[in-house]
Parts: structure tokens; sequence; C-alpha cells
């Protein structure tokens, strides 16, 4: 949080004092609203751009108005600005009998007006992405918005309108002292230079104007609908209005983030308004648990790889292609402009896929035979717990299984896609295509795990943990996706999840503990029985030996 600004005025160590509201409760109030091209008004006198005129208002009544509640609205129609320009919306607030023209001497005061100012259209990018069919070169895009990306560019600024607008009044007598508001209450609160008391608070209130409801300003409107609201406001609605749409001085990203982040919060504000009281507190509720299981899934993960000294039992190949699926995600993403906060997401799961790359397999460098005569050579070799195990066997023979399946789906796939999908460019196809068979057929990728777990006939080797954890998430994903408006590929891809891990489930219901097996941490049972039990004399020591087979027992 930053610090509230220090008022410039204030001589250093001069004592602060409170200051009071230039308007005192129940204060009778005229409004003038006028509506006008010019940033600064001054044409008091044009009938024309007065758009809305109500006397009598009682500052801090909530029992007045249309409905009891204090508030007044008025609807007008307005003429479209020339050359697409843009419109301001100029509110005075006077004390009862007084005119907001500074020209009109005697009718106008400045303690007793309060004036705001703000632009009502709303400047918005339009991206337009040029896809075509790659072999054809043909496109379903509209002709005309060929025509204005070519003579605008592939971005292109267009003024949009909203026909709803709140104008709130702050109901606060608070005695602010001047230089020591917090912040982002600091931006609202404004004091008289000479009295140091402080104006009513304005605020122009479209939090609940979803995105989706602005409309282009063009030549197919016939006029701009204006519905405004005048409504009282309570303090602590106001600080949470002012919170919420408040953005840091001090923020480096681009605005082409600020206006993904409108978007992010219209689906919350979307689930807020249309979605049961009940519903979404337990949405509330499985988000927290979802935090915390993917947080404790990670956690694991790590644990388990970093502790793992033999890699029986366990999917090599399965961990290799894991990188390369993080790897297509990342570089689709990029390509399709996605949130910034997702990017960091996939490339910090990239980055621990590599990580677990050197706890599968032996990764060196060789200085000798160096790349292009300047770097040198990445050499990687399967580690020996597992060469010498027969898990490389059970692996190849489940890939060279999985081969036959994969290869003619992801050729049928690419070829559809090259077909009948538009694409910005081959590389965009080449990521398209690759990121889509792997969302649709990405579970195929699991099945080699399970095809050595049933030639094992064991399961003990397996990060159960870290499952289970993630398990949970997708069974919470799922409610998410059936609750949510999500794409069906999404929803497919939940549900693969489940299939697989009832699979596992399954398998370890069949294959029950051995204790032989050799867990995640190199032991098995039977040396914890042996370190356990003590030895004392050598009849116990020889009773707590394993038995061995005859032939054994006699080289002994």
């Amino acid at each position: 949080v930053r610090p509230s600004t220090p008022d410039p005025s204030t001589p250093a160590g001069a004592p602060r004092v409170p200051s009071r509201n230039l308007f005192p409760k129940d204060t009778l109030m005229d409004l003038y609203v006028y509506v006008s091209q010019e940033e600064v008004f001054s044409d008091f006198n044009n009938t024309d751009a007065l758009f809305w005129f109500h006397r009598d208002l009682v500052y801090g009544d909530w029992t007045t108005g249309e409905d009891g509640d204090g508030c007044y609205q008025h609807y007008k129609e307005m003429d479209i600005p020339e050359q697409n320009g843009s419109l301001y919306i100029h509110i005075y607030f006077t004390k009862s009998g007084f005119h907001p023209d500074p020209k009109r001497k005697g009718q106008y005061r400045r303690l007793a007006t309060v004036h705001a100012t703000r632009m009502l259209n709303k400047y918005k990018r339009r991206k337009f992405l040029k896809t075509k069919n790659l072999l054809t070169g043909e496109t379903e895009a509209d002709p005309e918005m060929i025509k204005r990306a070519e003579s605008h560019g592939p971005v292109e600024i267009i003024s949009h309108w909203h026909p709803n607008l709140t104008i709130n009044m702050v109901d606060d007598h608070t005695a602010w002292v001047k230089g020591s508001v917090p912040p982002p209450l600091d931006q609202y609160v404004k004091f008289d230079a000479v009295s140091g008391d402080y104006y009513p608070i304005v605020y122009f209130n479209d939090y609940w104007n979803l995105q989706k409801d602005y409309y282009p300003i063009n030549e197919t409107l016939k006029s701009l609908p204006l519905r405004l609201s005048y409504c009282p406001l309570s303090l602590w609605r106001w600080q949470l209005y002012a919170a919420q749409n408040a953005r840091s001085p001090w923020n480096f990203l681009p605005e082409d983030t600020y206006e993904q982040s409108d978007e992010d919060q219209d689906s919350v504000k979307v689930a807020l308004l249309e979605t049961n009281p009940y519903l979404l507190g337990l949405t509330i509720v499985v988000s927290i648990v979802h935090s915390i299981f993917e947080f404790l899934a990670f956690k694991n993960d790590i644990q388990f790889w970093n502790s793992r000294q033999s890699l029986e039992g366990l999917s090599v190949r399965s961990i290799i292609f894991g990188v390369f699926q993080s790897l297509v995600v990342l570089l689709y993403i990029l390509d399709n402009e996605t949130n910034f906060v997702v990017q960091v997401s996939v490339f910090i799961g990239l980055l621990i896929d590599l990580w677990k790359i050197t706890k599968v397999m032996d990764v060196k460098l060789d200085r000798e035979n160096k790349f292009a005569g300047v770097f040198p050579r990445l050499v990687f070799k399967d580690k020996s717990t597992y060469v010498e195990s027969s898990t490389k066997i059970y692996d190849d023979m489940a890939f060279k299984y999985l081969s036959w399946l994969l290869y003619p789906l992801f050729g049928c796939y690419a070829v559809y896609s090259l077909l009948y999908v538009e694409h910005k460019g081959w590389y965009s196809w080449v990521l398209s295509m690759l990121y889509g068979f792997l969302l649709t057929f990405g579970f195929i990728t699991m099945t080699p795990q399970l095809f050595i777990n049933y030639k094992m006939k064991s399961v003990a080797h397996l990060p159960w943990r870290m499952l289970t954890y993630k398990a949970l998430n997708t069974f919470i994903d799922d409610l998410f996706a059936f609750v949510i408006k999500m794409p069906m590929m999404y929803r497919i891809g939940c549900l693969r999840d489940d299939v697989v891990f009832f699979i596992y489930l399954y398998q370890r219901w069949i294959y029950r503990v051995d204790p032989n097996r050799v867990n995640e941490f190199g032991t098995s049972g039977v040396d914890h029985a042996q370190n356990n039990t003590a030895a004392p004399a050598p009849d116990a020591a020889s009773a707590a030996i394993t038995d061995k087979p005859e032939g054994e027992k006699k080289n002994d």
C-alpha cells in the first residue's frame, strides 16, 4: 500500500487540523447534469447541453425516490458526436438556490458547488487476427473486418458506449485530515484550499457495467441512449468500489493486461449477479481447497523425486514426454496471447518437468565434442537403476504398443486441422495441432505407467500422495467445468483424467501390498523388519533372516 500523498501547501511540522464536510447532513441540493464534447465545460446557457436538472435533493436521504431508497433516474437519447469524438458528462451539485455558472454573480458560490467530470464513452482495443485456410488461402472472416484491418492495422481503437451510469454521492461526514487520507480514497476527497474543509464525494459508479455490454459507436447507431441514476452511497460500500477500481501507479504491466483484467473481473461479477448464493459460497470454499491441494501436490511431487533412489516401476519415457507436452502448451499460450498469470504458471510447470529429467536420467556436459565448435553438448544417459530393472523393458514395450495407436491418430488429426481449421500461419498450425491433439488424446500418454503396473503386478512405486491431491483437484475441476462456462475440450480433458485415476485405484485394489517390493525411498518391508529386530544372540539373528532357497542355504 502506497503512503497517502502529503499536502505540499502544509508547512513542515505544522499541526494537521481535522476538516468537515462542506455540505452538512440533510442539505437541500440541486442537481445539474450537462453532456458535451468539451472536457472543460463553460456553456451553461446552452439548453441542449443540459441533460438533467433535479431540484431539492436531500443530502444523505435514503427514504425518498421512486422506490423509497433515495434513488432517482433519468433517461434520454442523445445525438452521436461528430467525427467519432468523445462525450463528457459534467455533474454539478449546488446548495438549493445557487447556480453552477461562475459568471452569474449572486447566484454562484464556490463553497456551495460540487463539480465532477468524466468521459462517457470508453475507448477499447479491437484486435483482428488474420487467419486463413493454409491450403486454399480462403477465410470465413467478415470482408468488412478484413478491409478495416488492412486500413487500420491489426489493432484498432474504437469508441464504445454503455447505456447505464450511476452517480453516487457518498453519505460521509468523517473528519478527514488533509494529507492523511489513505489511498485510494485520497483520489476522491477534495479539500478547499482556503477553508481547509472538503467537498462531498461524487463517485461515478460503473462497477456493474459488464465489458460484454459495451457496444461500438459506428454508423449503424442513430442515437446514444443513456439512463442516468442518482443514489446515495455509504462510506464502506464506496471504499469497496474504490479499492476494486484502483490501479497501482507503480504498475508496469501493459494496457492489454488491464483489458484482460477487466474481462477477468467480469466473470466474477457475473458469478455474483447470476449464481445462487449457496452455490457461490460452495464455489469459494472449493476454490480455497483447490489451491491448498495444488500446493500439497506440488510439494509432495518435489519431495518424491528429490528423495527417490530407485526408478524401478516408473515410466521414464512418460516423464520425458511430459516435458514435450508442457513445452507445447507454453508455446501455444504465448502464440495466442493468453493471460500473463497463466503464462507464468505454465512456465514454472515446465521448469519443474525439466528438473525431473535430472532425477530420472544422468545429465552431463560433454566439453570435448562441442556443438558448432563453441557450445558444450548435453549428454543424457539412463540411470543404472532403470537400465538394470525390468521397468525399461516394460516401458519400451508400452511405448511400442502405444505408437501403433498414437501415430495414426496424430496423422488424422493433423490432416483434419489443416483442411478444416483456419490458422495465422504454419507455425500456428503446428502449435494448435499439437495442443489440440495432446488435449484430446493426452490420456494415452498415461497408459505406459498403467502397463508397467500391470506387468509388475504392483503400484507401490507410485507417488500416491501427489496422485491423490491431483485427483481431488481433478474432481474439483469437474465441478467448475459444469458450473462455469468452459470449452467442451476442457471438459473432455477433466473426464479423461478421472478415468485414468480410477484405473490407478483399481490397480491399487487388485495388486495387494508386497513386502518384498522396493518403495519410493529404496527400501522394502523386509528391510524395515530386519532393522527393527534386535540381534542379541546368533539364534535370534538367524531367525530374523528371510528364508532363502535351499541352494543358497547350502552355500552359506
